[in-house]
């Protein structure tokens, strides 16, 4: 069985991934095409799925994010700064 948060999401950073790519201007394939600069395979798609939780998030891709938004892994997972 696949870990699903409490409200059966597949990922704890949906929510502050869509806040942070507001706060900075981008657009869902504004991001996708960062993460594509840094060897990331990803699409509009993937960040609309990352965004509504129904998509797991990989290690590497959450240490892209962390690059891209200069933020903490704990501020990613728990929304800690």
């Amino acid at each position: 069985m696949k870990q699903r948060t409490s409200t059966n999401g597949k990922n704890l950073i949906g929510d502050r991934l869509k806040e942070l790519r507001a706060n900075a201007n981008l657009s869902q394939r504004d991001l996708a095409h960062q993460l594509q600069l840094i060897g990331i395979d990803a699409d509009k798609n993937v960040i609309t799925r990352i965004e509504t939780n129904k998509r797991y998030v990989n290690d590497f891709e959450l240490q892209a994010l962390k690059q891209i938004f200069n933020v903490s892994y704990d501020y990613l997972i728990d929304g800690v700064k």
